[in-house]
């Protein structure tokens, strides 16, 4: 089996694992008439079946049993501070099944010229706020608090010794909800990490609905009626949100290092990385020069590309590949909608400069705290 273990570590590694889950995102929720086509002709829309949802939680579970044989594995999975992401992830994939379960099930009810499931026909399907409701509501509030009660005698809370400040510990990471902002401050400057993307992040997703409006279709789960919203919400939440904290928990290890979820987290392993900025490579490999004094001459390739890419990519998109969408949407919706999405875009592209060209910033002013 330990062949298995090495394919894991492979996969694990995040240039593959994080580019195969692009790759097949968008087959998995089809934004579009071309990515649905592909998504039945592959049948991957047997993934919202009541057998899928077996398969994958009898296969997570075998997962998780045997890796629990693993030392290494066991470390990271047992240690108090990340049994909440063993949960997370075993919750995630089921209500995201269960949400899309619904979805394709009342699709299937429309297409028929059935109401959806969710319709109930007032008075007659009226239901109580006493006893039904609140009936309902104590029953999970003991399940839950007997639940957090035992959860809290069996396991130990993770408090450690008064803090050093001549011993840091490696790896420092923050708790287990903070871990995705933790893993953007490694490709953007804290301001950008800390503040901007995730509040854009989570705007966009609540704004989502808003834009790609279908007033028709509210009030119930569907998918077909509200693919584009729903698959950009997907992305935004579960790959650049969920995906972030996984990767940060399960597969940083020792100076912040990437190691697999096998794979022994030796604090020597160093990587020889040398993150240069956009200037650099323009001025001193490109050019062979030094980097001028001036701010703006500096940074002019810097400030040309990401004007670029927020002034003229959008009207460029308006006028071709999102001309429809344009033209359903308006102006202000497609600008609001526009700006959201290829901002939440610019964390993936980031990744991906840093892992190829070990691209740090591509405008560095340091000078007056702006990084980007």
């Amino acid at each position: 089996m330990g062949s298995f273990k090495e394919i894991v570590n492979t996969i694990s590694n995040p240039t593959i694992l994080f580019t195969s889950v692009v790759i097949i995102f968008p087959f998995v929720f089809p934004p579009s008439d071309w990515f649905e086509k592909w998504h039945r002709k592959l049948g991957l829309h047997h993934l919202w079946s009541k057998k899928a949802i077996i398969i994958a939680m009898i296969g997570m579970i075998a997962f998780f049993i045997y890796g629990l044989g693993d030392y290494n594995f066991q470390k990271i999975v047992l240690k108090p501070d990340n049994v909440p992401i063993s949960g997370l992830i075993f919750l995630v994939v089921f209500f995201t099944w269960l949400s899309m379960y619904q979805a394709y099930k009342n699709d299937e009810r429309l297409d028929a010229g059935q109401k959806p499931d969710e319709f109930y026909e007032a008075p007659n399907d009226k239901v109580l706020v006493w006893p039904d409701l609140v009936y309902v509501e104590l029953i999970s509030l003991i399940i839950m608090s007997a639940f957090l009660l035992v959860w809290s005698i069996g396991l130990p809370a993770p408090i450690e010794e008064p803090a050093n400040p001549t011993e840091s510990p490696n790896p420092a990471k923050a708790p287990w909800y903070f871990l995705g902002l933790q893993e953007m401050l490694v490709y953007f400057d804290p301001w950008m990490a800390g503040v901007v993307l995730p509040s854009l992040i989570i705007v966009g997703l609540m704004a989502m609905p808003f834009i790609d409006r279908n007033p028709e279709n509210s009030g119930f789960y569907s998918f077909k009626r509200r693919r584009l919203a729903i698959s950009l919400f997907m992305f935004g939440w579960l790959v650049l949100w969920v995906m972030l904290i996984i990767v940060g928990t399960v597969l940083r290890g020792p100076n912040w290092n990437f190691f697999g979820p096998f794979e022994y987290w030796d604090i020597h392993k160093l990587e020889a990385l040398t993150n240069i900025n956009l200037s650099e490579i323009v001025y001193i490999k490109w050019l062979n020069t030094g980097l001028p004094e001036n701010i703006l001459i500096r940074e002019i390739w810097g400030i040309l590309i990401i004007m670029g890419y927020f002034l003229i990519l959008p009207p460029l998109l308006a006028k071709t590949a999102l001309k429809d969408m344009y033209g359903r949407l308006g102006v202000v919706r497609y600008s609001v909608f526009i700006v959201l999405i290829i901002t939440a875009l610019t964390l993936p592209i980031k990744m991906y400069l840093r892992w190829i060209i070990n691209l740090k910033y591509i405008i560095s002013i340091p000078e007056y705290f702006f990084n980007f």
